[in-house]
């Protein structure tokens, strides 16, 4: 469980925040018998760091690329594999 792990797993942590923050700011002004017009600066900050990053966990977590080798007969590909 490396580093990127961990900023993946805060990025959604982040992400949740900000939807929770997001749904009790409008159960607020429904009682308040406000218009939404969109959400909170703070919640917008939230969302762009948690999707910052998600992202960069993304692209940091996969691992190394392994090559493909072409003379190998699990890559080969034909007509009658596809019937079996």
């Amino acid at each position: 469980m490396g580093a990127g792990f961990i900023v993946g797993i805060l990025g959604i942590l982040i992400l949740s925040h900000a939807a929770y923050s997001t749904i009790q700011y409008r159960s607020l002004l429904k009682i308040t018998d406000e218009q939404f017009s969109g959400p909170p600066c703070s919640v917008v900050m939230e969302l762009i760091a948690g999707l910052v990053l998600c992202m960069w966990a993304a692209l940091t977590v996969p691992g190394k690329f392994l090559s493909i080798l072409p003379q190998s007969d699990e890559n080969r590909y034909t007509i009658f594999s596809v019937f079996l």
